[in-house]
Parts: structure tokens; sequence; C-alpha cells
């Protein structure tokens, strides 16, 4: 698409100059891709993450998944185990937990949702226990890599087709 195809069209949908990237490839795309997967341990709509590949499953149907890139925890910050998804939230703000705040004092204590500073992206859905999220992250770079504190990162585009794929209560498996 041309660039004056491209503002036409952010035009024409209200999006404005800022609303250009929604529009534009970026260096990092989002990447979902159906793959065979032919483990029985987990039933179709189980979310499996496994840190060491630094991707996310989403379980279809007994031989299929959707993978998506994703960033992990950093070392000493990746943590195993199953959890259920125990809320969905579009643009959230975010407050820092207290090791984030402990690590970077001068952090504020609530960055509103929508707000180039959160590193929660465009959704969330929280983990059971309150501690961890898989979210988007307004970093697209940080994707792949062991990144966080134990939270899951997705490009923004990955997040928002796995946010509308699952409900809250969804199995999370994560492991190494």
């Amino acid at each position: 698409m041309s660039m004056r195809s491209t503002v036409a069209v952010a035009a024409t949908l209200g999006l404005g100059v800022f609303g250009l990237g929604a529009l534009m490839p970026t260096a990092a795309e989002a990447r979902p891709e159906m793959v065979d997967m032919h483990d029985d341990h987990y039933s179709p709509g189980t979310i499996v993450v496994r840190t060491g590949e630094r991707r996310l499953y989403l379980i279809l149907d007994y031989g299929h998944a959707m993978r998506y890139p994703v960033g992990v925890g950093k070392a000493g910050k990746q943590w195993a185990g199953t959890t259920q998804i125990d809320g969905k939230y579009r643009y959230p703000a975010w407050s820092p937990p207290a090791e984030v705040k402990r690590d970077k004092p001068s952090m504020p204590d609530v960055i509103p949702g929508g707000s180039p500073r959160n590193p929660m992206g465009v959704a969330a859905m929280t983990l059971a226990g309150g501690e961890y999220a898989i979210h988007g992250t307004n970093v697209p770079g940080s994707v792949g890599g062991f990144v966080s504190y134990g939270c899951i990162r997705m490009l923004n585009d990955d997040i928002t087709d796995l946010y509308s794929r699952v409900p809250v209560g969804a199995t999370v498996v994560v492991t190494h």
C-alpha cells in the first residue's frame, strides 16, 4: 500500500496521522500460525506457554494449535505451573508490583491504560493469583526474549487475537 493510499484510508477511517501505525507494516509483526501439535496432555482451549521456546500455544483440537511468539520472564523471574485466566481487560491501567517498584523506585504508582508507557499494551488477561498476566506490549522488539518479571508478553495484534479466542476460566500451563 502506498503512503498516499495509506493516508487516504486513515483519513477515511478517522485515524488521523497517529493512526497510520495500524495500517503500515512494522518490523515486529504479529505472527500467529497454525501448527501441528500432537500432545494428548492438553484439551482444546488450553493455553500452553513454553518459556524455553518463547512460544505460546492455544490448543485448537487434538493435533492442532495456534502458535504465537512471546516474551517471558528473565533469569530468576521465570515460573512454571498450571493456572487459569481470571480476568480479561482492554487497555488496562497498570500498577507496578512491589518487586518492580523496588527495582525502579521512580516508576509511577499507576500508569493509565492507553499510555505509551503502559507495559500492558492493548489487552491483558490476568492469571489466577493476581501476580502475572498474559498481555500486549508497547515495545514490540521485546517479544521473543527473556524480558519480564514473570508475565507473558505478546505483540498487540497477537494478544488481541488470543483475547478473542479464550474465555475467563481457560486453563494456562506454563512449562520450561
